[in-house]
């Protein structure tokens, strides 16, 4: 990876943290640089929200948000669209990232690996949030419930995911005593919106997938709800965490959080959006509880927070 810009290594309480973050105060995530010359304060602002779907649609989606953004920081922003977590990941540890949105899969490595400090997520209005891991597939495929995918294709999006990799490969170990290689061929999609269209066109058998897309997708007509038969259905997750690079200087940090917990949703072009998958606020949240599920998962698939 790149040589960040905010800091060296340096000797510190840190836990998990690669050696470039400090977490003196224990919750997880990199500590704000005490020393300033460590600190950045962009003119310009630069977002990127999770490569899930299509970034056209969610540069749209994202506008008014952006102007808000504008408007609190008194700064430009600029939508970023990223093609891979890794990408995303690699943008925010070399400096190029200020803003994003993670995830659930991705926070624990851009939380570890590029000093991201996540404080919020997307929740409906009577504050209930999350999503679920569903492992899907269409009518007439012959697969009838889990078991039934031993000896065939299920296609996954990136290792890095939760949804898509993740939670079904520690669950279908624990739950059913089938692994990837030996009892079924795995194959890897690079977003759920793939994996969706795959199952629905008929070219994967199978698809592990987060249904907070497949709902988006159903809502835009990009797929029909009939194409999809779900064969298991997980616990709740935390969606994708949003937050901001360790290194913004504290008064900016404070001003993007303020951004994200006055910004009016009624009539915005992010609620026509993510209304279709039930948002409809910010939740102020910590990594160290709602993520605690997501990093317990990667502890039993044997995930190492290490960067490079």
């Amino acid at each position: 990876m790149s040589a960040p810009l905010s800091a060296s290594a340096q000797d510190c309480e840190r836990g998990t943290l690669d050696a470039l973050y400090c977490d003196v105060d224990g919750d997880l995530i990199a500590d704000i640089p005490t020393d300033p010359a460590k600190l950045t304060d962009p003119d310009t602002l630069i977002f990127a929200y999770t490569p899930v779907e299509d970034p056209a649609v969610y540069k749209e989606a994202w506008d008014d948000f952006l102007t808000h953004l504008n408007k609190v920081t008194g700064k430009k922003s600029v939508f970023f669209p990223v093609q891979s977590n890794a990408a995303q990941i690699e943008a925010m540890r070399s400096g190029r990232l200020h803003i994003a949105g993670f995830n659930t899969g991705s926070n624990p490595l851009a939380v570890n690996c590029a000093g991201f400090r996540p404080f919020t997520i997307m929740a409906s209005e009577d504050g209930s949030f999350g999503y679920e891991m569903e492992i899907i597939t269409y009518p007439g495929s012959g697969i009838e419930k889990v078991e039934d995918i031993k000896g065939k294709v299920l296609a996954f999006t990136a290792e890095t995911s939760n949804s898509g990799f993740k939670a079904p490969s520690a669950l279908l170990k624990a739950d059913y005593g089938m692994v990837a290689g030996t009892d079924f061929e795995p194959a890897f999609s690079g977003k759920h919106d793939n994996s969706i269209l795959g199952v629905a066109n008929k070219d994967y058998p199978a698809a592990a997938i987060a249904n907070s897309v497949m709902g988006r997708m159903i809502e835009r007509d990009v797929i029909k709800a009939e194409q999809i038969k779900s064969i298991y259905k997980s616990q709740t997750f935390p969606t994708t965490g949003y937050g901001v690079a360790h290194n913004l200087t504290p008064e900016l940090q404070e001003k993007i959080k303020q951004a994200f917990f006055t910004f009016e949703w009624e009539g915005s072009s992010l609620k026509s959006e993510f209304e279709k998958s039930g948002e409809g606020q910010f939740l102020e949240m910590t990594y160290k509880d709602f993520w605690e599920v997501v990093r317990k998962i990667d502890t039993a698939n044997g995930v190492e927070y290490t960067c490079g």
